[in-house]
């Protein structure tokens, strides 16, 4: 049976009126569902009703069920819901994928020497979580305070040279408007900036590892060099530390380092202005809707980097890795970033603040992040 009174905890339909005549409200489980014809275009219906909505505590979208215009609001539930085990296991997964990869660096065989190779790898693995959770923890602390819902970091093990390939959160709320757009965009690259110079400086005063003789001499030893940014650079120079041992193979640089390298490398993809990268968000929050065609010209820009790096560095393993990110950017570039509900403009500091985000996730950037030699 269609019925017109709003239901309880529901705004009052009178409110919704002049943008949405509802002919039928109906209550699922927790939803709240109005049936009714939208009176004026989508965006300036959502930026009417959806403050509506959460002065009743609910994220409202519109959608259409079986050809009808519905609003659907669901009670807005800001942090987890009970224990969340996913990313309590994940968590734990990565903590021992990178404490493998952490033994590698310190050269203690996990499989023969498991206890010792925790005892030594664990400050490589705390640098490295350190870093990525710092990042993720700084996107979910804005997002709380904005009222966005979002999931704890989900970090993600992985048998690489680091251990992971990361972590995210999901973000599960709508957008109210530029400003949490931004915020909650730009808190993450800096948050982990923090933590990344703070593990860079400790380690770069730990002592370097030992390699023997006869891991130098092994048919199955790998070098790898990693191409340190112009921030890490610095840091160095700063506190007037090596960041190698090239006049003594039996050195080199303590893995703590590396933790800070993987910090500065995941800040500058991450500010990558496409979709739902930290970059799209804060791009998309300065400009508008003309950060599509930001996004429109980065696979290009990706990909002449890679040409760039093989071509001219003569560095095939960074070639891979920029082909692999130009595909990856058109694919975010093709969802695109999250689009607030008011998209009225931002203010100047946040625009200033941006473009040094911007400049600081450069002094990030290394045209050849990783070569894998012999």
């Amino acid at each position: 049976m269609a019925s017109t009174e709003p239901p309880e905890n529901g705004p009052p339909l009178e409110r919704l009126r002049s943008v949405f005549r509802v002919y039928d409200v109906r209550r699922d489980g927790e939803q709240l569902i109005y049936y009714g014809e939208p009176l004026v275009p989508q965006e300036r219906l959502m930026k009417s009703v959806w403050p509506l909505f959460r002065e009743q505590g609910y994220e409202v979208m519109l959608s259409t069920r079986m050809g009808e215009y519905v609003l659907v609001a669901e009670p807005v539930k800001l942090g987890p819901d009970g224990v969340p085990w996913k990313n309590v296991l994940l968590f734990v997964a990565t903590i021992l994928s990178t404490l493998w990869a952490g033994a590698s660096w310190y050269h203690v065989n996990p499989v023969s020497d498991p206890v010792t190779a925790v005892l030594t790898a664990w400050p490589f693995t705390l640098a490295v979580m350190g870093v990525l959770g710092t990042h993720e923890l700084g996107h979910y602390v804005m997002s709380r305070y904005h009222g966005v819902d979002a999931t704890l970091p989900y970090f993600i093990p992985m048998p690489t040279l680091i251990g992971t390939m990361g972590a995210v959160i999901r973000m599960k709320g709508q957008m109210p408007d530029r400003k949490a757009l931004f915020d909650i965009g730009v808190s993450g690259p800096l948050a982990g900036l923090v933590a990344t110079v703070i593990v860079t400086a400790i380690g770069l005063t730990m002592d370097p590892v030992t390699v023997t003789q006869e891991t130098l001499n092994s048919a199955s030893t790998i070098e790898v060099k990693f191409g340190y940014p112009p921030l890490l650079k610095a840091i160095a120079a700063l506190m007037g530390e090596p960041l190698s041992y090239d006049n003594d193979p039996t050195k080199s640089i303590n893995p703590v380092v590396i933790g800070g390298w993987v910090g500065m490398f995941v800040t500058f993809l991450n500010l990558i202005p496409v979709g739902q990268l930290d970059g799209g968000h804060i791009v998309r929050a300065i400009i508008g809707e003309r950060q599509e065609s930001v996004a429109a010209i980065v696979p290009a820009v990706l990909f002449g980097l890679a040409a760039y790096v093989f071509y001219v560095l003569n560095v095939s393993n960074a070639t891979v890795l920029w082909v692999i990110w130009g595909f990856l950017s058109m694919f975010f570039a093709y969802v695109g970033p999250a689009t607030p509900i008011d998209d009225g403009a931002l203010d100047p500091r946040r625009k200033l603040l941006g473009v040094l985000t911007f400049v600081i996730g450069f002094l990030c950037f290394t045209p050849t992040p990783i070569q894998i030699i012999s």
